[in-house]
């Protein structure tokens, strides 16, 4: 038998409280973040995922709560006493410095020895893949080199906790595709413990080891990428990350490895039990990918629906397709290519088959 107790956080706040007059913009927040652990904090504006970053930089007191960092608590600790180090979404260059002295900034304001900074610089520069650009100024860079020159100046004075806001938000879409795994390769080898903030899901899913989802300042789930979007614990989780078919419904059995739902689309089966109470109301998450898609009637007895193509939208590597069901609803369905060639093409207004498997949903508490 195992008895090794688990490693105590390297971060944790507790019931963690930001008050503005009368709103609570982070309500009694409690997270335990290890060591090395890139850590996302995923909400729409407004969440309160800003502010509870400035509260862990220092630059936001807490109403109420504590925040423990290596066992010490600093709540009430000034920015510049913390072993923290933080990275704006502008990014906050001098726009007067070259690349080298952005980098040496906080390292000269620190007092370091002239060799030590040199070798700092020079080492930061390498991880960032700049050190051939140290001359420049930054209007001179692109997005992505501006973007790993402040994570470069971030991580010259060694923290011990990188805050990261809106890291990727100045880049479009295709850089920032490319620049997430560049950072998390750089963050990783350093080894720093990383908390970002993040509106876009497709970040926090892509660099994150675990994530936060908030809404209202109040964290309604953390887990690892997969936990989160395979097995949301509520309505604003599954909707909020990715796309989801949402089912309502009443429970009409029960058991241990398998329920149903009575639903205005006929009777819904489900492959796990939820241990709740008959006939309460419910609905049941499916999301587009899961769904099957079918001019012709397949040979399955469970969730089986007919509706007709009301839109389609061809991505290359997928179709969407969204499916009036019998009942009026609206129901999205994402389907593969995987051939070139299709000799029954699904159009618009076709009357179609759309099913799942009684594995592919989770069912959700009203």
């Amino acid at each position: 038998m195992n008895t090794t107790a688990p490693l105590p956080p390297f971060l944790a706040t507790q019931k963690l409280t930001k008050q503005f007059d009368d709103a609570k913009a982070v309500d009694e927040v409690s997270l335990s973040i290890q060591r090395g652990e890139i850590f996302a904090l995923l909400g729409s504006s407004g969440c309160g995922k800003s502010t509870l970053l400035r509260m862990l930089a220092g630059f936001e007191s807490p109403t109420s709560g504590r925040i423990i960092l290596d066992g010490q608590d600093v709540s009430g600790r000034p920015p510049y006493e913390r072993p923290v180090n933080m990275m704006f979404q502008s990014y906050a260059l001098f726009p007067h410095l070259n690349v080298w002295d952005n980098v040496a900034f906080g390292l000269r304001r620190e007092g370091l020895a002239k060799s030590d900074i040199q070798a700092r610089v020079s080492e930061m520069l390498q991880l960032v893949q700049l050190h051939d650009f140290a001359k420049r100024k930054p209007h001179q860079l692109s997005g992505g080199q501006q973007q790993r020159v402040a994570l470069a100046r971030s991580l010259a004075k060694r923290p011990q906790l990188l805050l990261l806001d809106e890291p990727l938000g100045a880049l479009d879409k295709k850089l920032r595709e490319q620049t997430q795994f560049e950072l998390v390769n750089i963050i990783e080898s350093v080894g720093v413990t990383c908390v970002m903030v993040t509106h876009d899901q497709e970040e926090a899913m892509s660099m994150a080891d675990r994530i936060a989802v908030m809404s209202k300042g109040q964290v309604l789930q953390v887990g690892t990428p997969q936990e989160i979007y395979e097995f949301p614990n509520c309505r604003f989780v599954a909707d909020f990350i990715g796309n989801v078919n949402l089912f309502e419904g009443v429970l009409c059995e029960d058991e241990v490895d398998h329920c149903a739902i009575d639903s205005p689309l006929g009777r819904l089966e489900v492959g796990h039990g939820v241990t709740g109470t008959l006939n309460m109301p419910v609905a049941l998450a499916v999301r587009p990918e899961k769904m099957r898609v079918s001019k012709v009637r397949p040979d399955v007895s469970h969730n089986l629906m007919q509706g007709v193509v009301q839109e389609i939208a061809y991505l290359g590597a997928h179709n969407n397709y969204i499916i009036k069901a019998a009942n009026g609803q609206l129901v999205k369905a994402m389907q593969a290519n995987t051939s070139r060639h299709n000799d029954t093409p699904i159009t618009w207004d076709d009357e179609v088959y759309f099913w799942w498997y009684d594995d592919a949903g989770v069912v959700l508490r009203s």
